[in-house]
């Protein structure tokens, strides 16, 4: 696959300063009246653009929450990762799974299917919320 390069804007620059604020995934909702609080002139249109291109160049993690609205949260690694996510607090923990990356190989070979990729994430309640 081969990587867009973008050119930098003052308004990707104020997008990752602004996710860079927060631990765990965001909406643009949220992103966008932090920076309008702190004085940028960014409509949501552009912070929604703006998060997409973030996660096509894999430099966000998109996730899609159980009412499937897309939230983002600035990706702390360079490889391809899953996410295990508290569906009572929202806090989420970066996950391997070579299993699931030989089986969606697997599957894409099987179907005659190239540059395969997939998204995975995994429900539950951890354990602060157990308790």
């Amino acid at each position: 696959m081969t990587q867009t390069i973008r050119r930098p804007t003052r308004q990707r620059a104020a997008v990752e300063a602004v996710l860079a604020d927060f631990d765990d995934f965001t909406s643009a909702q949220t992103l966008h009246a932090r920076l309008r609080a702190q004085g940028h002139a960014v409509g949501l249109a552009t912070v929604y653009r703006t998060l997409q291109a973030m996660a096509a160049d894999g430099d966000v993690d998109m996730m899609r929450t159980g009412d499937g609205e897309a939230v983002y949260r600035a990706c702390n690694t360079s490889h391809h990762h899953h996410h295990l996510v508290c569906r009572s607090c929202g806090r989420t923990v970066e996950v391997q799974g070579p299993a699931v990356e030989r089986w969606a190989e697997k599957i894409g070979a099987e179907n005659d299917f190239s540059d395969v990729v997939h998204t995975l994430e995994i429900f539950g309640t951890c354990s602060d919320c157990q308790a």
